[in-house]
């Protein structure tokens, strides 16, 4: 049961890790969602820009964790950037008495967990001291102000500063000592609770944190006398840090639209009475009411008839489309065209949002082979910048008789110029903006990791059914053997396949009924793995099996009839009573609609396709001629899984797929991509989703990754290039300290805004 301390933090006891995550409603699910691409596009404000480090930074010891008996959770606010996340979970991280904290900075949460109850108020003034505010997970964001009032508010500290620096410039001519003090207060007074924070910061664990570089800068150029300098560091400090909330408030807008997905209220059937009730208050078999232009508050299926539903902000399908009685809807949802009447068939905390969400949360261990880099980088960087910067000053008037003032003046310029923040947001910033953008075309990819790996993919392997095809075959053709009625054989070979959600299994047993057959009750019903099913009906054995599979060879009249079926593209079963034929069913299998365009498209990036599929080679020919794709047919599970390690071994592969039969073969491959409309299991197993099952959406999602790779090049090329060149001219005394503040923000703002151009990205594909 859900706790309030001090009103903040929801609090729970746990017993195991399973049972440890925070509770929240999916209305604050829905609004956490909205921080996807929240910006680690935005600059860093330290030098260490993370998202809270590598996983294994994360990892903490498991037994300690199993012990947990609460869990606290916050939303924190101010966090700019990935490096905020650091600051607050290093600062929380060494609180006695936590067995874990960690900052998820897409979804700005902060998760702890520990043996003591009250830990959380000493959390809460961890997160003050390190010059960030809090609230409860369950609180509504607050829209900001708008309009030139509310503007001027927000910037009164910059508008405060600039004013008196122009003051004080004008003054200059005319009584300079009394311009001198100006700048020098301003400065003063400006620096107070950026100091302030490094102090503090500097306790928490973060020692070197940009805070603490501008207040050595700002504070040296005063004690040389270089008052107009440190006033306007100051200045362009504060410019560049607004910029970077801007640059964070941009790019948390490209997924804006997720923010109100899911309503605070439903209309919930109560004995035949329409009750308004709390959306956190649904529970699993609860009939709701939904109204035209209204979403749903969870996950649903429909009762009676059917309706049109706007799923675009959930899978990026621009068209409505039309669900049936007994169809499963997603939270978030839009009826369109009439009233509608659903039953719950989700938890709390379990629906479509808040699945996508906990896929993000994960995603954020997940970052790409470079981001880990840059971030292991920053952590040794700075201090050694540091080091260098005090060289810098010492060395020349030690050694050489230099002045003083001088190099101490050149060495903090240093100091600025090296602060790491544009290289190290160069990564992470580019990384966000691609996930987001996929993430609006509906394409879930989990994480920085599986987006740099999609760029590199040569080869792509596809499951046929539910993949390449849609997944809902459809009884064709019934062969019956001398003496064998045809609703006979329908009778008990749908019997033995009631149960089964293999496609073919369900057409099977929709196609008897249709035909108002009864069926009989199956017993030891079991899966013969990459063969068929089988089952005892009144004792006796029934089975359905590939034609391949047999142990022993059909007669010739029949097996021509497989042969003619299969050469039509049609899947084929043998139905046998024991040991003895029965008769034939099959099916076929309808392509999707974009399958050949998505291996054309492919085929232009310069990616081979191939098909993988479990039927007979002359089926897998027929589909194969249709679409233009190579094939390789009659494979058990495991031999997708062998032959998606060989082509490995050769180069990168992605492979997609929708069932479970799939989830071996993409843990094999390089990336493994699912269907949304697949099982859960291909979906936790894969690196990333199509959540709208287009296939076409495939090349996009490489070439987005392709796009984000060049990105993070370029970021990186502009990172270190206005760096150094604004090293050397300040190591030769061409510019000053306020040139230095403007290259570290200018760079971080050029590379943030480049990033925040994948938003915008658009696949020539469609």
């Amino acid at each position: 049961m859900c706790t309030k301390h001090d009103g903040c933090c929801s609090s729970k006891t746990v017993a195991t890790p399973a049972q440890s995550s925070s509770c929240s409603s999916p209305k604050v699910t829905s609004i956490k969602m909205a921080t996807v691409a929240t910006s680690e596009a935005a600059c860093c404000s330290s030098s260490s820009c993370t998202a809270g480090g590598d996983p294994s930074d994360e990892e903490s010891d498991s037994g300690s964790i199993t012990q947990a008996r609460y869990s606290h959770s916050w939303k924190i606010d101010g966090m700019d950037c990935p490096s905020c996340a650091r600051k607050v979970e290093t600062a929380v991280n060494k609180i006695e008495g936590i067995l874990e904290a960690k900052v998820l900075f897409a979804t700005e949460k902060l998760i702890i967990k520990s043996n003591d109850a009250g830990v959380a108020t000493i959390v809460e003034q961890a997160i003050l001291d390190t010059g960030f505010t809090f609230r409860s997970p369950d609180q509504k964001n607050t829209p900001k102000p708008t309009g030139w009032l509310s503007i001027i508010a927000q910037n009164a500290q910059i508008i405060a500063i600039a004013s008196v620096m122009v003051l004080a410039a004008i003054l200059k001519p005319y009584q300079p000592q009394i311009s001198e003090w100006l700048f020098i207060l301003t400065c003063l007074v400006g620096l107070y609770p950026i100091t302030k924070k490094a102090v503090s910061l500097a306790k928490s664990g973060t020692p070197f944190a940009i805070e603490t570089l501008m207040s050595v800068a700002a504070l040296g150029a005063l004690y040389l006398g270089e008052s107009v300098e440190a006033a306007m560091v100051l200045l362009l400090f504060l410019i560049g840090e607004r910029l970077e909330a801007f640059a964070a408030s941009r790019a948390r807008s490209g997924v804006q639209a997720l923010m109100e997905l899911v309503p605070e209220t439903a209309t919930k059937i109560v004995d035949g009475d329409r009750v308004e009730v709390s959306a956190s208050e649904l529970n699993l078999g609860d009939i709701i009411e939904v109204a035209p232009g209204s979403r749903l508050p969870a996950d649903g299926k429909i009762l009676t008839g059917g309706a049109s539903f706007d799923e675009s902000a959930l899978t990026g399908e621009s068209l409505p489309v039309e669900r049936f009685e007994n169809e499963p809807v997603m939270a978030g949802a839009v009826v369109v065209d009439k009233v509608v009447r659903l039953a719950i068939t989700s938890k709390q905390g379990e629906n479509a949002i808040d699945r996508i969400l906990h896929l993000i949360e994960e995603a954020e261990s997940r970052k790409a082979p470079l981001e880990r880099f840059l971030d292991r980088f920053s952590r040794w960087y700075t201090p050694l910048m540091m080091l260098v910067s005090l060289l810098v000053i010492i060395t020349p008037p030690l050694l050489f008789a230099q002045p003083w003032e001088t190099w101490v003046y050149r060495g903090l310029a240093l100091l600025l110029i090296a602060c790491p923040c544009a290289l190290v947001i160069s990564t992470p910033a580019a990384i966000t903006s691609g996930l987001a953008a996929a993430a609006r075309r509906g394409a879930l990819i989990k994480g920085g990791a599986a987006l740099e790996q999609l760029g590199r993919i040569e080869s792509v392997a596809f499951d046929k059914t539910g993949t390449l095809t849609k997944g809902k075959p459809e009884v064709t053709d019934v062969v019956v053997s001398e003496g064998v009625e045809e609703a006979w054989l329908l009778k008990h070979i749908a019997a033995i396949e009631v149960g089964s959600s293999h496609p073919l299994a369900v057409s099977l047993v929709k196609h008897a009924q249709n035909k108002s057959i009864e069926l009989p009750e199956a017993n030891d019903k079991q899966a013969l793995i990459g063969s068929g099913i089988q089952g005892a009906i009144n004792g006796v054995v029934y089975k359905a099996v590939a034609p391949s599979r047999l142990e022993f060879s059909l007669a010739e009249e029949m097996s021509d009839k497989v042969s003619l079926l299969e050469d039509q593209g049609k899947t084929v079963i043998v139905a046998l009573q024991d040991t003895q034929v029965i008769g034939l069913i099959a099916w076929q299998d309808t392509l999707r609609e974009d399958a050949k365009k998505a291996v054309k498209a492919l085929k232009e990036l310069g990616i081979h396709s191939i098909m993988l599929t479990g039927d007979n080679p002359r089926s897998a020919a027929a589909i194969s001629a249709q679409i233009d794709i190579d094939f390789q047919a009659s494979l058990l599970p495991q031999d997708k899984v062998h032959y998606v390690e060989q082509l490995s071994e050769q180069h990168k592969v992605a492979m997609v797929g929708d069932g479970i039969n799939d989830a071996p073969a993409m843990k094999a491959s390089s990336i493994g991509i699912a269907m949304g409309g697949g099982t859960d299991v291909a979906l936790e197993t894969a690196d990333a989703a199509i959540t709208h099952n287009r296939l076409i959406e495939l090349a996009s999602m490489i070439e987005l990754s392709r796009a984000t790779l060049n990105n993070i090049r370029q970021n990186i090329a502009l990172a270190l290039g206005l760096k150094g060149v604004f090293l050397v001219t300040s190591l030769l005394g061409i510019t000053g300290l306020w040139v230095a503040v403007l290259a570290d923000s200018g760079a971080t703002a050029i590379v943030t805004l480049n990033a925040l151009r994948l938003l915008k990205f658009k696949s020539k594909v469609n």
